[in-house]
């Protein structure tokens, strides 16, 4: 799959991972042939794995603050659901990102939540073939998973 034809994809958004754009999302993806579901899981995940970098994941949730009105770090787990948001809201967003840091922020708020993202690969897979589908992509997209992002992380 080529990246035009996953922004494309995921234009069908509208601009957020909620949980019905998603489904129709997955249904639309469903209806390709499963190399294109396939293609469509490894753009995803490397999308997210080049959003994974330390600019992005020490920055704080924008709309929660720790004890003292300290500044609230992003979890491994919501930075995850930050960088699916970031992708969700399109191409020209998540290319901006990459030259200017303070464009990212806003998605880490609570209202931004991209988990739904997550599972569309996974959910076209089964509708087309019926069979849950234990993937792997090339690129991992966990949290930290990106050395080259994260070049002060030890192994």
């Amino acid at each position: 799959m080529t990246w035009a034809d996953f922004w494309a994809l995921i234009a069908t958004l509208n601009g957020e991972a909620t949980e019905e754009s998603c489904q129709r999302l997955a249904e639309k993806l469903s209806r390709r042939p499963v190399p294109d579901i396939i293609g469509f899981a490894e753009r995803h995940a490397e999308a997210l794995y080049r959003l994974d970098q330390e600019k992005f994941g020490t920055l704080p949730v924008v709309d929660l603050t720790a004890r003292f009105g300290s500044p609230f770090p992003q979890s491994s787990d919501v930075f995850l659901c930050t960088r699916c948001a970031v992708v969700a809201a399109g191409q020209t967003v998540w290319e901006s990102v990459f030259f200017d840091v303070d464009k990212f922020a806003p998605y880490t708020s609570s209202e931004r939540d991209g988990e739904w993202l997550l599972y569309v690969p996974d959910k076209a897979y089964q509708l087309a073939t019926g069979k849950e589908w234990d993937r792997r992509t090339r690129y991992c997209y966990e949290s930290y998973s990106n050395r080259d992002g994260w070049p002060d992380l030890s192994d």
